[in-house]
């Protein structure tokens, strides 16, 4: 399957986080958030070239990949900034370098303005971040969780390989999808993909969507120009939203820019962060 493992755990409330650090110890702080249905996963190909000239530091968010999965679980954006606030304070990074995707761009947006953390520099791509949000599939399972979550294994296996076919450009093959498919079946990874879908709420990126102007750091973002899940047209409004943006439209790439183009995100972070 894969050899990709976060091999530390971070307590939270009393719940189990995956978390981990590579690369070089004596090198600036890299903190790397990723969105839905994803994982720490995402980041291999990003991580293990940063991890050359930066100290990379990675987590699985609540709910998510390696971390704890349970019923009745808050696995919310409400709750995901309140975790990377503990997980920096726990690293002892007060300025690190950050990157962030899809939920994750959400989660350190709201950690910055809701929670004082503040960054070195901040390179988002097709960050969940401005109204409206949510395809129509996330809208049924919103009304519809428990339905959903007692799905026949092979009947879940193939829901989630159509939902994350929209993601990319380039095909993913059996084997490449996977390690995706992996931690949402079973008896805990199946009710947990519906269960972080029905706590999906426009409320959580409302609280913040007026701030944007108040960012406290230099940011570049990142978009795909075939991106089916947050059209292009939005990266551009989010662009205009926040001071002095940086915002590149990456061609032949979707929403999920770490399988179309890593070597797009690797580059620009590389520019970026040395700048």
């Amino acid at each position: 399957m894969t050899d990709w493992a976060l091999t530390k755990i971070f307590r939270f409330n009393g719940q189990r986080v995956a978390c981990d650090t590579m690369g070089n110890p004596d090198g600036p702080p890299v903190v790397m958030v990723h969105g839905t249905p994803f994982s720490s996963y995402v980041w291999r190909k990003i991580a293990r070239e940063l991890s050359h000239d930066f100290h990379v530091h990675l987590y699985d968010l609540l709910g998510y990949g390696q971390s704890e999965m349970g019923e009745g679980q808050n696995v919310s954006l409400g709750v995901q900034n309140e975790l990377l606030t503990a997980l920096l304070d726990h690293w002892g990074l007060a300025r690190p370098l950050v990157i962030a995707h899809d939920f994750g761009g959400a989660t350190v947006l709201r950690a910055h303005l809701l929670n004082s953390c503040d960054y070195d520099r901040l390179l988002l791509f097709d960050p969940v971040a401005i109204r409206p949000w949510g395809s129509p599939f996330v809208q049924h399972v919103r009304e519809h969780e428990a339905a959903f979550s007692g799905v026949p294994d092979y009947l879940q296996r193939a829901i989630l390989a159509a939902y994350l076919s929209g993601t990319v450009v380039n095909p993913l093959s059996e084997t490449e999808l996977e390690p995706y498919l992996a931690p949402w079946l079973g008896p805990a990874g199946q009710p947990a993909f519906y269960r972080q879908i029905a706590q999906m709420d426009l409320k959580h990126t409302d609280e913040v969507q007026d701030l944007y102007g108040f960012i406290r750091c230099p940011v570049m973002l990142l978009w795909g120009m075939q991106d089916q899940w947050i059209p292009v047209e939005r990266g551009r409004e989010l662009a205009g939203m926040i001071p002095d943006c940086e915002f590149i439209e990456v061609p032949g790439c979707g929403h999920l820019m770490q399988e179309d183009a890593p070597e797009a995100i690797v580059s620009a972070a590389l520019r970026f962060f040395r700048s």
